[in-house]
């Protein structure tokens, strides 16, 4: 399953010097206007996800025994696999890669990503997953998605207007 391979997936794109750039804030407003284009990318990581696994599962399929590099028919397709192993991952790499630039975290091979927000005076987490029509959730950032509350009953229950 997909999540066999979320944490090195997750960890594939690697983070871009913070040194001098500031993390990207969004509204919940902001963060529904670039909903479009999210869901574009995490719906090419989340095929290429499944790509990636199935190329992976063929590979580890293949008897150890086989893929020692011998004069044999099935070496070459080996190492076409593996090159094109390589290929797909350069892919997901780079689509994460998108995404992390628009300043959302991707969280979960099921299309869950988190917006940096502000609220009540703190950095929190506005989540969205994919199929979702729009942002209607938020977390703490240490919370994680167990810990998603419904951005309504916040605003319900809050007395300053805050809620960015």
């Amino acid at each position: 399953m997909l999540s066999s391979i979320f944490f090195k997936v997750r960890d594939m794109a690697p983070a871009k010097s913070t040194v001098g750039k500031k993390r990207k804030y969004f509204t919940v407003e902001e963060a529904n206007k670039a909903l479009p284009l999210v869901k574009m990318i995490v719906g090419d990581i989340v095929r290429q996800c499944r790509v990636v696994e199935d190329l992976q599962e063929r590979l580890s399929s293949v008897p150890k025994e086989r893929r020692r590099p011998v004069k044999n028919p099935y070496s070459e397709e080996l190492a076409q696999s593996h090159a094109e192993l390589d290929a797909e991952e350069t892919k997901l790499t780079a689509y994460l890669e998108e995404l992390r630039g628009l300043g959302v975290e991707f969280k979960g091979p099921d299309g869950l990503c988190d917006f940096y927000s502000r609220m009540d005076g703190r950095d929190v987490f506005l989540c969205w997953r994919l199929g979702e029509p729009e942002v209607l959730y938020w977390h703490d950032l240490d919370a994680g998605y167990t810990g998603r509350q419904l951005l309504a009953e916040h605003a319900d229950s809050s007395t300053d207007d805050e809620l960015l």
